[in-house]
């Protein structure tokens, strides 16, 4: 049986991003503008996508790309006392 992340695995900077895309559908570019930084102590987006928490998709040739929550990021969000109720 497959457990879901542990409370405290991940940032509080990380679990802010997280909520923050759960709260209304966000673009790519909004989220970049946002959340992207130059600063190696602060690679919170990075670290998102790499940790599989987040992805970007385009649902077609002429949309904008969307930043949605994996599974994996709604599991890590949910984990967190503060936001499991209201997260959906």
């Amino acid at each position: 049986m497959t457990q879901g992340p542990e409370p405290g695995a991940f940032s509080p900077l990380t679990l802010e991003l997280l909520a923050w895309i759960s709260q209304r559908p966000r673009t790519y570019p909004e989220a970049i503008v946002a959340w992207v930084s130059n600063c190696p102590r602060h690679p919170v987006w990075d670290d998102a996508v790499s940790d599989g928490l987040i992805q970007v998709a385009r649902e077609d040739r002429g949309d904008e790309a969307r930043v949605a929550l994996t599974a994996s990021g709604r599991a890590a969000l949910d984990a967190q006392p503060e936001h499991a109720s209201t997260s959906r």
